[in-house]
């Protein structure tokens, strides 16, 4: 299993951005999290097999229908979790 850390930096937070990427985990099959970041941003961790994370990129860089998605930051690693669920967290 490998895991995806990402950035999404746009009009991405009070958009619905968790939400849709909750949705999407749960769809396509990859875990992790992913939360709003102080400085507007949108940071979450996509793990899996590498073709869902792909798959799961390629979905952020649309996002949902109010968003703007202006750039994605993506460092794939090896997995140093066990995730078993996709979760929003609010910290």
């Amino acid at each position: 299993m490998q895991q995806a850390h990402i950035f999404v930096e746009g009009r991405v937070q009070g958009v619905g951005f968790r939400h849709f990427a909750k949705v999407n985990a749960e769809e396509i099959g990859v875990f992790g999290w992913v939360k709003n970041l102080p400085d507007g941003r949108v940071e979450a961790v996509f793990a899996g097999p590498m073709d869902h994370i792909r798959e799961m990129v390629n979905r952020c860089e649309s996002g949902p229908g109010a968003s703007r998605v202006d750039n994605i930051d993506v460092e794939v690693e090896e997995a140093d979790e066990g995730y078993d669920t996709f979760e929003v967290r609010y910290h």
